[in-house]
């Protein structure tokens, strides 16, 4: 069974914050061998959210959002991860159903925006989201800019 939470930066403990920054690391940096800074500035500010799933006590799956200050810009979904030693079990559907309601729940009248990587593309097709950029290169591994209108009550 997995534990969701849905915390606004502010809410974090040091231990979650701590949990969601290793597994970054792990997956990002280690597993994918790209070395980059994943903390950048941007986990501690404005309204930005974390949606963090705990099984047993352990971090298994985590995304982040970002709200610009500018209302017209998208609200950006991010850093979306699963933990090696569960994929398969569809964690990763269950995550984005708890990131779209979020932004659904907490800014209804802004689009949304995600960076996939290229392969995933079919993935997030399943929660609306359509490309909006060629394939480019970050980080050397193809992605490609997916959007999603807002929610239309």
């Amino acid at each position: 069974m997995i534990r969701w939470q849905d915390l606004h930066h502010s809410e974090l403990t040091v231990a979650e914050l701590y949990a969601l920054l290793k597994l970054r690391c792990e997956v990002f940096v280690v597993e994918q061998t790209c070395p980059y800074l994943d903390i950048d500035g941007d986990d501690l500010i404005g309204e930005n959210r974390h949606i963090l799933g705990w099984k047993d006590d352990q971090l298994v799956a985590y995304a982040r959002i970002l709200k610009s200050d500018d209302d017209l810009s998208p609200v950006v979904i991010g850093r979306v991860i699963v933990s090696a030693q569960v994929r398969g079990e569809k964690l990763g559907h269950q995550l984005m159903e708890r990131a779209v309601r979020s932004c659904e729940e907490n800014w209804p009248q802004h689009a949304l925006y995600l960076g996939a990587q290229a392969h995933l593309q079919p993935f997030y097709r399943h929660f609306g989201f359509l490309p909006v950029t060629d394939v480019y290169d970050e980080d050397g591994i193809p992605h490609i800019g997916m959007a999603r209108e807002a929610h239309q009550a």
